[in-house]
């Protein structure tokens, strides 16, 4: 499979994982060197990281919905003292580059995220989750252009590693929140996030989740994925990490032909730890078909192939 270049980064395939989905360190306790050997991303997101650690969001945490997940997990995490101390180290001996996934509630506490992390040489580029509510507002950050430009204004001079803006899907109109990244100096964007979402108790009228509403992933928002990511590449430039929903090398195939220079696995890696390598393998097998195998009329063999490959 050919090398994909992304925000100067030389990635030897365009498979990633998708920031939480996917826990490296727990993999590397369980399955060794053989995890190394055989690392199904070529590049690894972290979870996402905020200033102070949390615990999280009570449980329930999860709910099975039809064709997805909701998830109301909360972001716990070791704030970025333990991340710097305790977990970097370990993801820095993954064997492709790493991007650390950053979330603050306000442009004060983004700011020191990405001042510190960015300072360390292990980290090759930031994703911005901006999916956290706005205090003034109410929406979240990245769904209201302005703020989201403010906040990656303010960002972008801190640190010369790429950024990366992980829009929120929860707004009326993702292209001009991409819009606003680009211009105030983003170097890619990733989308979509998980769709908020709530289920109730079996046999009650109240909420399951211990949050009261979580986020839906999964094959129930691959549609939506793909429409997004389509509008998104329309609207702007910069390289695109495309996900939502992908659970084949036909579903990475579709969000790279929506526009997308990289797909990222999520839920399917909860099913299935392999996922990535599978999905890699399908991706793989999927571009040599499309490649016609005679010049001989050879464009519209291309066609048919493309039309095949879309059924």
């Amino acid at each position: 499979m050919t090398a994909v270049e992304f925000c100067g980064l030389r990635l030897a395939h365009p498979i990633v994982n998708g920031s939480g989905t996917f826990d490296a360190i727990a993999a590397r306790r369980a399955f060794g060197d053989a995890l190394l050997e055989g690392f199904p991303f070529s590049a690894f997101v972290s979870k996402t990281i905020t200033l102070q650690p949390r615990a999280g969001n009570p449980p329930p945490r999860l709910w099975e919905a039809q064709a997805g997940l909701i998830n109301s997990i909360g972001l716990p995490n070791r704030g970025l003292a333990g991340y710097l101390a305790d977990d970097l180290p370990q993801l820095a001996a993954l064997p492709v580059p790493l991007i650390t996934n950053v979330m603050g509630s306000t442009i004060p506490e983004v700011a020191e995220l990405v001042e510190a992390v960015g300072a360390r040489g292990e980290v090759a580029a930031i994703e911005l989750n901006v999916s956290c509510p706005n205090v003034r507002t109410g929406l979240d950050i990245g769904a209201d252009p302005r703020s989201l430009g403010e906040l990656v204004r303010a960002v972008r001079p801190l640190t010369r590693r790429p950024l990366i803006v992980k829009l929120t899907p929860n707004t009326a109109d993702v292209a001009a929140a991409a819009l606003a990244a680009e211009r105030e100096g983003a170097d890619a964007v990733s989308l979509i996030n998980t769709l908020r979402a709530s289920a109730f108790a079996p046999s009650s009228r109240r909420p399951w989740l211990g949050g009261g509403t979580g986020g839906l992933s999964g094959a129930a928002i691959r549609t939506v994925a793909l429409a997004q990511v389509a509008s998104v590449a329309r609207a702007v430039d910069v390289p695109i990490v495309g996900m939502g929903g992908v659970a084949s090398g036909k579903d990475a195939w579709n969000l790279l032909s929506a526009g997308a220079t990289l797909v990222a696995v999520g839920t399917e890696s909860f099913r299935d730890p392999a996922a990535g390598t599978r999905i890699r393998a399908e991706l793989k097998s999927l571009q040599i078909a499309k490649t016609p195998s005679t010049s001989v009329n050879g464009s519209q063999a291309q066609v048919e192939v493309d039309a095949d490959l879309a059924d």
